[in-house]
């Protein structure tokens, strides 16, 4: 375990939350040691990174510093684990507790200490830039630049001479010279995102670049040495973008030395309990106490599909803070999901009496009542989950595994739809 230590007693009185932990902590790894100690061990380092675990029949978190207290009820319990795991990594590298991810962690340490390019693929929002980091933050090139450079967010006609710098009066504007991403991040590792999008003009003096170790500024007649370390992300199938010739085969070939498939969040149910807490606590304000979040809210969120990935779950989570601002724990009225991008041509034509709600809680909205989007979302949901129910002669087990919910979790929304005054059908 990479930086943690233990005190005698939190190994002791802690034991069942100990071994748990053993189990995903060998796979993490974090920028600053930390130790775990129980509230009663007087010998504790209480330093900024420092932990102090307690029993209590209230689950709570309290930050300290970059430390802090965690309490919690059962050492079984997924929250207990998660709120673990999200304290002692948050803010120190990736957070993870599913074993795929886990895996991909370890694999990306081992290539941290070489200097092969690295490509990492998956959907946007899984965390390819957070693994980035990570392989920089451990490799040999840590205490060199960092730089990141969203290939699809540069113009093409300035790409070129934002990657490998240009001299003065080269084009026009140019009114001093600049010297680039490349030789920025010389010495240190360049991180290309989105590669897929860069033009295919470019792509063939970004593979001259790598193979020769040197760039060309845009006006420059003589090439400049770089000591650059490549990491490229993709959303896209390149090897698919190969075949439609929409991507260099030999560049892709170059950067393709060492492949990570970042799987996509609902593949990794593991990740989403830790994950959760620890966006809590980035995000609760300073001075506020963090909610902690209860078991029924935790289901909620594990049966949802998540098509933003990881940055679906942050806003999710960053709108429960707002919702149960004041409240001990998040519930899953606390929890609204985002709302599914579709194309207009989409829309249903008629708008059943539910809709209706819908329509009349958007109209009534307003900043100063952010409840009504609960209510919103709760309309919503209830629409989906009757005509899914309705799709399945009201068979609750085979309505839950088409929404991809468990029925445990399908039972708790129904019943909160009737407290809710939702009229909801027949169900067996």
């Amino acid at each position: 375990m990479d930086g943690l230590t233990k005190t005698t007693n939190f190994s002791r009185k802690h034991g069942s939350l100990d071994s748990r932990l053993a189990g995903i902590a060998s796979s993490l790894f974090m920028k600053k040691p930390v130790t775990l100690a129980d509230e009663d061990d007087s010998s504790a380092n209480r330093d900024a990174r420092s932990i102090v675990i307690a029993r209590s029949d209230t689950p709570a978190l309290a930050r300290s510093g970059q430390g802090g207290t965690l309490y919690y009820k059962d050492p079984n319990a997924e929250g207990s684990i998660a709120a673990l795991v999200a304290m002692v990594y948050a803010g120190q590298g990736p957070v993870a507790a599913d074993p795929a991810m886990l895996s991909i962690i370890a694999l990306a340490d081992r290539l941290a200490r070489t200097e092969i390019p690295v490509l990492i693929n998956g959907p946007t929002g899984t965390g390819k830039e957070v693994l980035s980091t990570f392989i920089h933050a451990r490799s040999d090139r840590a205490d060199k630049p960092f730089i990141a450079v969203n290939c699809a967010a540069i113009p093409e006609t300035m790409l070129e001479a934002m990657l490998f710098g240009h001299e003065k009066g080269s084009f026009t504007g140019a009114n001093a010279a600049a010297e680039g991403f490349f030789r920025a991040a010389d010495g240190g590792t360049l991180l290309l995102d989105e590669i897929a999008e860069m033009p295919l003009s470019l792509q063939a003096k970004l593979l001259r670049a790598l193979q020769e170790g040197e760039v060309v500024p845009v006006g420059a007649t003589r090439p400049v040495k770089v000591d650059v370390r490549i990491i490229a992300c993709a959303n896209r199938d390149l090897p698919h973008e190969v075949e439609q010739g929409r991507f260099r085969a030999d560049l892709f070939y170059r950067l393709n030395v060492f492949p990570i498939s970042m799987p996509a969040l609902r593949e990794r149910p593991a990740d989403i309990a830790p994950l959760a807490f620890a966006m809590l606590l980035r995000h609760t304000p300073k001075g506020e106490r963090t909610p902690w979040i209860g078991d029924a809210a935790l289901d909620t969120l594990r049966g949802y599909a998540w098509p933003g990935n990881v940055r679906e779950l942050e806003n999710v989570m960053r709108r429960a803070l707002l919702l149960a601002q004041g409240e001990s724990e998040i519930a899953p009225h606390h929890i609204v999901f985002d709302m599914a991008a579709r194309p207009v041509a989409q829309e249903p034509a008629t708008v059943t009496p539910i809709m209706d709600s819908v329509v009349a809680g958007v109209a009534d909205a307003t900043p100063a009542n952010p409840a009504k989007l609960s209510k919103i979302v709760k309309l919503s949901e209830a629409r989906a989950i009757m005509d899914t129910l309705e799709s399945v002669g009201g068979h609750r087990a085979n309505a839950a595994r088409a929404l991809g919910i468990s029925e445990r979790t399908l039972r708790y929304r129904l019943a909160s739809f009737r407290e809710a005054g939702i009229a909801m059908g027949a169900a067996r």
